[in-house]
Order: C-alpha cells, then structure tokens, then sequence
C-alpha cells in the first residue's frame, strides 16, 4: 500500500492505494476527516467496434452504512441512485471525460462509493479527485490529472472545501475542478454575487486544486501501472480529400441557412450525395471514418466561419440574443404559466402551490427531512423532431433541472411570509440550445405570474468559446450546434444585481482568467438584454394569486393544546377537514396551517381550530349544545372538546322537577360560566345567563 497526504488550509487529504479491490484497473481510497470514498478505474481489454463516442460509464453511490444508517425503503436495501447521487455522478463524468485520447473506444468504468461519511465533510469533491488517481495509478490512457474543490463565502472569506454548516451559512456554494493548467468544470449556486467575488473564488479554488494534482502525480510515480499503448487511427487522408471536394463548398452554404430544420435538411441531402460519389466498397468499409471525416468538415467550418468571419449559422453576430417572446397566464387552470421563446428553443413552464403535506421527503446520507421547492425539467424527443420512447428523466434531464432550481432558490419568499411549497415544471416544446436557461427565464415568470412575491426576476443566458491557439471567439445565447461544435458550454444565471448560478465545461486546456473575466462579462451584458425583455412581459409578481391556488391561512396554538387539535387518532381534525374540506397541517411548534380555495370554508376551519383551543373564562356566555340530561342537571359543550355542568337549580329561576322539562339533549342554549375549580371542571348556569339577557334589554 502506498499512501499521499496534503494539509490544504488545516483541511487534511489523504489517498492511498494498492490495498482495496486491487482487481481493478485503478483504485484508491481518498479520505477527509471521517468521511471515505473508494473509487476505481475498470477499462475493457478491446476497444468496442461500430461506435463513433467514447463507452465511458461513471457510477457514484452512497452507502448508508457509512453514516451507521438503515435505509428507509421497503427492502431495506440501497435502491436507485437519487438526484443528487446522480448529480454527483455528472460532476465527475464532466471534467474526465474531456482528457481521454481522441478515438480511444475500450469501454471504461469509473466507480466511486462512499464508504464511510462523518456528516460534516461532503465526498462528492473528493470523488472527482479520487476518479482522477484511481484512472491515473491504472493501465487506462488517462494521462492528465484533475482534481475537484468546493468553495463557500462565509462573511467574505472563501473556505476551501466547506463543511455542511459552513456552505449553510455562505453566500457561495461552488464546486470546480481544474488541471494544473486551468479550470476545466464549474458548478456554482450564489446568493447574486458579483462577476469579480466569482472570478476571486474560482482563482482561489484553482490554486488548492494545483495543489491536490501534485500528490496524485507522487501516488502514479509509486505504484502507476503502465499504460496501455494507444495511437489514435489516422485519418485517411485520400478518403478526406474526396469527401471535401464533394461537400465542403455545399456545406459552406448550408451553415448560413439560419433556420434549424432547413439547415439540418440541407446537411442531410449533402451527406447523402456526398455518400453517392463515393464508390460501394468504400462505403461498406470505411463507414465509420467516412461519417467521422464529414463530421469533422462541419466542425470546422462552422469555427472558420465565427473566428474569420466573425459570422454564425443563423445570422447573429457574436454577442446579439436571439429575439424572445414572452406569455404569461397562458394556461386558464394552473396557479402560474409561462411560454417563454427565444429563437428556436421554447419552455412552457408551470407553477404549482401547495401545502406543507406535499413537500418532497429526503432521506439521504447528509439530510433527512422536507423540501419545499423543486423544479422539474421534461425533454420530450419531440423538441428537437425526433421519435423516441417517452421514460422517465435521465441524467440530463435531473441535472438541467437542477440547475434551473439552483438559480431560483435565492429569490424565493420567507417560508413565515409564504407558507406554500412551490413546485415549478418545465416542459421544453422545441430545442435549439439554452433549454435550462429558457427553464430558469420562464419559471421566474411563471412564479411571478402565480403571485409569489419573488425578490427579484431571474434570467440565464448560455455562452460558448470557439478557440484555435490565438484565434478566440465568445458567443452569447449558443445554439445546440454552437455547443456540440465549440470549445466550451458556459450557463450564467442571475438578477441585475448578481450570479445566482453558473455552470461551465471546457473541452479545451483549460480557460485562463482574461477570457473567463471576458466571457463573465458577456453574460452579464446578455442577462440584463434578456431582463428587459422579461420586464415588459411582467414587471412584478401579480397582487392576487389564481382563484385556482389554495388560500393558507397560519395561526399557533399553545404546543400542549396540539393533542386537543388532532384529537384521538386523529380523530378531531379528520372531522373538522371532513366539514370544512380543507388541508391541515400542524407542526411540534404548534403552528397550524389550513389551505383552501375556498376563503369561507377556510375561515369556518379557523374557528373549528381557535374553539377548540380557547380557554374558559368566567364570567363570559357562551352558545352551548345540551350533550346530555342526567338527574342532577345538564352537561353543555360550550365550544368543541369543552363542556360544563349545568347543575338543576341553574337551569331556570323557578324550582323544577326534572331538568328535562326546561331542556332536551340537543338544543343549543345560552349559558355563563360561573365558576372552573382546581381540576378544571366547569360550572355553568342557564339561570344567570338568561338574567343578564333580560337585564341588557331593560
């Protein structure tokens, strides 16, 4: 076993391997504080024929043992990955997957599993690093290391790879990774900060990470297989020559063709003559390079147009936003819509309201309890024209969500000022680029066209960088083959006033700070045109909510008055919901929460509520209910779960017999409170209540 440590700001950091699972590829044991992942690195010993992508599988999984849990679940065993172990598993695919050599087609495995977990320190950074060794001490192609850090901002100061309490008080939750020559991944949420406190953060952040990619190159230096020799194929340079000479002046014209459909059309009909000049044999057999080599003429003459001509495929120049059109209040039944259009990428976003019973549940390894916003993203196949199975959503879609809910988070209301779960849908109709960001622009609308006092609208924009050595060029609002062609995919969200999130991914070396500053400040530029646009669509949240949404109506009751709420079993307020039709929902601290679309159903469930916690006062009168005659008297509820005793000689001035002569079980009579003894018995007088009724007439 060998083993490296660093001290990184008094945060320790250890990997060692040459222990566990030493059948794979790769594998280390990274560790901080208590909290341990195991990741290795499993390559195929052949490469997989017929495919034109890189097989690379990342597997990320959370270990409830390792935080000395049973899983919650039916059969007690870990399930299917959830979002955020999801989320986790893109962190890491993300900044790796980039430094693999081109054309390398073994099948690939990385696996990281969290093995022990000290509930103060997160593994998910440490993932990224642990990948990055375990695929650098193995016998994969894997030559450039990475390494993954978190950053907060607690009070100012930026915190190299915070704790939970330390991200929970921060106005920055960064997670980046980086080779020792620049930032390759970002994955930020922020409370509005500004382009120049991120540009602070992800320096810092840069210089930690150096700092964890000198100890992997010491652990590769001890105990590193060798690697597996790999020389690209070689391009066939006569195939080439012929597949330019029969394409590329048609493909020139067609990536000036501004529509998707009709581009996309025009490169199909190319492709397909392209493949008629070539002869049978060659198309049988050299399949694979003939569509690598035309793919690869697309490629460049889409970058030659933008860094010579400064020219894109539908027209824009560098920095223009594509046209937008807002609708608001689209849909007649739902709390809050939006149709948000920019270009040719639509999302048509729903906001729904509703109580605390329909907060989302999380038991995970770092957190046990409720959420009460969530935002989901659909990405039907139908958005970009094509057929496929409707499923349910993959990777993509979780982690385009997500970062559309990231970004909305810090405009929300205060839960005691508005006490709903928000839950927002993002249907995306028709796709060319930015998708996420449409999601974000048209769920700030939406919330803001259900009434929810947001603190301000949010907007995102996506940016892109198409770099060759000194040739650079920075494209705001990239269309989907800006991004699948380019160098770098960078998504800004944020108010006028700051970032709210940021995502990036660079599929160069790195980004160096004058074109990150250059591109932050694109960004900024484009999210203020497309708040502008979003400010004459709906300038502030609505004044009333729809008629559809519940009403919430909050009050507290005393916490040992909770009991007389709910009754037996739940006896008292399954009957209270059962008249009134409304939802109710108390906490331990004894706050009651009753929603309605109905303001008088809601309105009678609060006096339900504040009869049965009020406390008897003496002296006052009351309209009661006869419950039940006995001998000696009358037992009278004054209001539910309170009743007294109305003794014989209380019931009227005159001497009776029997009380039933004066009163039936069941009527409803006015009766004061004359007394409460020392074990809370109340004592009630029919006689009295009627005197100061007549003495109030005289």
């Amino acid at each position: 076993m060998e083993k490296v440590e660093i001290d990184i700001d008094g945060k320790q950091i250890t990997i060692e391997a040459g222990d566990l699972a030493r059948q794979a590829g790769g594998s280390v044991v990274v560790r901080q504080g208590d909290t341990m992942l195991l990741v290795t690195a499993t390559m195929a010993k052949t490469a997989r024929e017929g495919i034109d992508f890189f097989p690379l599988t990342v597997d990320y999984r959370e270990k409830t043992y390792a935080a000395g849990k049973v899983p919650g679940n039916f059969f007690r065993r870990e399930a299917r990955p959830g979002d955020l172990e999801t989320l986790t598993c893109r962190l890491i695919d993300r900044p790796i997957r980039p430094l693999f050599p081109s054309g390398f087609k073994n099948e690939t495995q990385v696996v990281a599993l969290v093995i022990s977990h000290d509930q103060v320190n997160a593994p998910d950074v440490n993932a990224i690093t642990g990948a990055s060794a375990a695929l650098m001490i193995s016998d994969i192609p894997f030559e450039t290391p990475v390494a993954g850090a978190r950053i907060s901002r607690v009070e100012g100061n930026l915190i190299f790879n915070p704790t939970y309490e330390e991200v929970a008080a921060s106005d920055l939750n960064l997670v980046m990774a980086g080779t020792s020559d620049g930032i390759v991944m970002v994955e930020a949420g922020a409370k509005e900060v500004s382009e120049d406190a991120m540009m602070e953060a992800l320096e810092f952040g840069h210089e930690r990470i150096k700092k964890l990619i000198e100890i992997q190159i010491k652990l590769r230096e001890l105990i590193g297989k060798p690697k597996l020799e790999f020389e690209a194929p070689q391009v066939d340079e006569e195939l080439k020559g012929k597949i330019y000479a029969l394409a590329d002046s048609r493909l020139q014209e067609a990536m000036q063709i501004a529509g998707k459909q009709e581009r996309a059309d025009a490169i199909k009909q190319i492709k397909e003559d392209m493949k008629a000049g070539l002869s049978p044999e060659e198309q049988e057999e050299k399949g694979g390079a003939i569509k690598n080599i035309f793919h690869d003429l697309e490629k460049e003459i889409v970058r030659n147009l933008v860094l010579d001509k400064s020219y894109r495929v539908d027209g824009r120049g560098l920095a223009d936003v594509r046209q937008i059109t807002i609708k608001t209040g689209y849909l007649p039944r739902v709390h809050g819509s939006s149709v948000f259009t920019r270009g040719e990428t639509q999302a048509l976003v729903t906001a729904t309201l509703g109580t605390a019973s329909d907060e989302q549940r999380i038991d995970s390894l770092e957190y046990k309890g409720t959420k009460s916003f969530f935002l989901h993203y659909n990405f039907p196949a139908f958005c970009t024209g094509e057929v496929k199975f409707l499923s349910g959503p993959g990777r993509r879609e979780i982690g385009h969500g997500m970062l559309a809910e990231r970004s909305l988070i810090p405009v929300l209301p205060d839960k005691e000022t508005f006490p709903y779960t928000i839950r927002i849908v993002s249907e995306i109709l028709e796709s060319n680029g930015s998708s996420s960001m449409a999601s974000v622009c048209g769920g700030s609308l939406a919330m803001m066209d259900a009434g929810i006092p947001i603190k301000a609208p949010v907007a995102g924009i996506a940016m892109g960088m198409i770099k060759d050595g000194d040739r650079v060029a920075i494209l705001s609002d990239i269309l989907g083959s800006e991004d699948h062609l380019g160098d770098m995919d960078f998504k800004v969200t944020g108010t006028l006033n700051g970032i709210n999130a940021l995502q990036m991914d660079i599929k160069v070396d790195g980004l160096d700070r004058e074109l990150l500053g250059k591109a932050l400040d694109q960004a900024k530029a484009g999210r203020l045109h497309i708040l502008g646009e979003m400010d004459k669509a709906l300038q502030t949240s609505r004044a009333e909510m729809s008629k559809y949404a519940p009403r919430i109506v909050t009050l507290t009751v005393p916490k040992d008055k909770i009991r007389d709420v709910i009754g037996p079993g739940g006896k008292v307020i399954r009957e209270i919901i059962d008249k009134t039709g409304v939802s109710i929902d108390i906490n331990d601290d004894g706050l009651v929460s009753i929603a309605s679309a109905d303001e008088e159903a809601a309105n009678k469930a609060v006096e339900f509520v504040q009869n049965l916690v009020q406390e008897v006062e003496i002296g006052k009168i009351y309209l009661g209910k006869v419950k039940k005659i006995v001998d000696f008297g009358a037992f009278v509820e004054i209001f539910p779960g309170t009743d007294g005793l109305v003794h014989i000689s209380q019931v009227c001035d005159r001497r009776i017999k029997n009380v039933s002569d004066e009163i039936q079980e069941g009527d409803e009579i006015k009766v004061k409170v004359i007394d409460v003894d020392q074990q809370g018995k109340v004592k009630l007088s029919r006689k009295e209540a009627l005197r100061d009724a007549v003495a109030a007439t005289e």
